[in-house]
């Protein structure tokens, strides 16, 4: 029996192969997907000066040696986004890649150091549209039902679109966008008692994790829209009610699919937002220190109203397989 990097229990790979004959059929048929929509196949540098901006996400560090002697410190990128949204920028054309991207100390059965992600990033389209395109690429890559432990989950059927504000109110009882930066108002409206240290945004993902997530997705998918402003991300915020961002994440059988956005175009807003992630990130880890892509910044003005999606592939053949942990649907 083979173990996985976390320890886990993996079959062999002879046992894995039906897991890996689906991976390579679903391969194919995202491909043919996108190219029948008119997208272009981008290949994106892997080693990067700059591999994102995320707060708790940590990179894998290399040193790039110039033949003159120079050295330079290079990252795995954790994901492709900056790269793309530039071609995108350039060109105007849809993009997609099936890339490897990169998280050092990510280990469980629904996380790898090394994984395949899946972008695309369209012009012209906006939260809703790609919500309808990435609704429509799952009914071409899974089946119309998929049995699990816990019942029946319907890709035939309209996938759910909910709102972050309505899922706490409906599964924490609480206003999230009311108490928004207001710990001790969300803490007492959930009716839990706030641990030591513990700001708004930590609880905030504490409720979500204890009670939003285990209740969505279970009969059909569920797209989970319009977070919080605080975790816009690289995301618009709402015209409508700024409190929010124009974000969604994707749930499918207990498993988080994808992480969509309508995307930011101001790159003022968005240095502004790299600043405050950095210094977050550098008080929790000093030596993960990097300056901001300006390469993208720069081109951030020039990039059309534009939708972008990241989907992690390998937890989809999860879900396309019945398979338990991701090393099991990797070669």
């Amino acid at each position: 029996m083979e173990t996985d990097r976390s320890g886990g229990a993996l079959p062999s790979l002879p046992d894995r192969l039906p897991f890996l004959r689906r991976r390579g059929l679903m391969l194919r048929g995202v491909r043919a997907f996108f190219e029948a929509r008119g997208y272009m196949e981008a290949e994106t540098p892997f080693l990067v000066p700059s591999p994102g901006e995320e707060v708790h996400l940590r990179p894998f560090r290399s040193v790039l040696e110039h033949p003159d002697g120079a050295t330079e410190t290079l990252w795995l990128h954790t994901s492709p986004e900056f790269a793309m949204k530039r071609i995108v920028a350039a060109t105007g054309l849809p993009v997609f890649q099936l890339a490897r991207v990169w998280r050092n100390g990510e280990n469980s059965a629904l996380h790898a150091p090394e994984f395949t992600m899946l972008e695309w990033y369209r012009p012209g389209a906006d939260m809703a549209s790609l919500m309808d395109e990435t609704e429509s690429l799952l009914r071409r890559l899974l089946p119309p039902a998929i049995e699990g432990a816990e019942g029946t989950l319907r890709i035939d059927a309209p996938f759910e679109r909910l709102t972050m504000q309505e899922a706490f109110r409906r599964f924490v009882g609480a206003d999230m966008l009311g108490t928004a930066g207001d710990a001790e108002a969300l803490a007492g409206q959930a009716g839990v008692a706030l641990r030591a240290g513990e700001t708004w945004e930590d609880l905030f993902f504490r409720l979500l994790l204890e009670r939003v997530e285990p209740r969505i997705g279970r009969e059909r998918p569920t797209f989970l829209t319009h977070w919080p402003r605080a975790q816009a991300a690289l995301a618009r915020c709402d015209p409508g009610d700024p409190r929010a961002a124009l974000r969604f994440e994707l749930y499918a059988s207990g498993l988080e699919l994808a992480n969509g956005f309508d995307e930011l175009t101001d790159a003022q807003e968005q240095r502004t937002r790299f600043a405050l992630d950095r210094a977050r990130r550098l008080a929790i880890d000093p030596t993960l220190d990097w300056s901001p892509d300006e390469a993208f910044l720069r081109a951030l003005p020039d990039l059309p109203p534009c939708a972008g999606i990241a989907l992690g592939f390998d937890r989809l053949v999860m879900l396309a397989t019945g398979a338990r942990r991701i090393g099991a649907v990797l070669w």
